[in-house]
């Protein structure tokens, strides 16, 4: 059976929105100039998704193995297609463990995992996505 997800993404002015799930949680998004940014772009929260959805997988993998997982974070770097609109036509993670027992076998198994198999944003990405668009008029 399908699940189904929803947020409510709400205009605050012009280049200012803000992005609200059923829970409550805000997540605040601009479109401003580098020089004036505030909050991340939607593109930005794309690379923000992918990264934190392969992040969680592959340190709860880390921890499973008893692994010590001092540090971890992940760089994430798009690559832009130049016109309109500007697509990613690539997309790379960094993956950085501080860890004392860990090998480097063992994450790179481990990231494999998390971005191939478990990661539901990258799993998006690679698919076909069906999406509609409905207009409502409020007075």
């Amino acid at each position: 059976m399908a699940t189904t997800r929803n947020v409510t993404v709400r205009m605050k002015s012009d280049l200012k929105y803000e992005s609200t799930n059923p829970q409550g949680n805000v997540v605040d998004i601009d479109m401003l100039d580098p020089e004036h940014k505030q909050a991340q772009s939607p593109m930005d929260l794309l690379l923000s998704a992918l990264g934190g959805c392969a992040s969680v997988d592959a340190v709860l993998m880390m921890k499973k193995k008893r692994r010590q997982v001092i540090d971890f974070y992940v760089e994430v770097e798009g690559q832009r297609h130049e016109g309109v609109p500007g697509y990613y036509t690539d997309i790379a993670l960094h993956f950085v463990l501080v860890s004392p027992d860990a090998t480097a076998d063992e994450f790179a198994k481990v990231v494999a995992l998390s971005v191939d198999k478990y990661c539901s944003v990258a799993s998006s990405l690679k698919s076909s996505i069906r999406y509609t668009s409905e207009i409502r008029r409020s007075v």
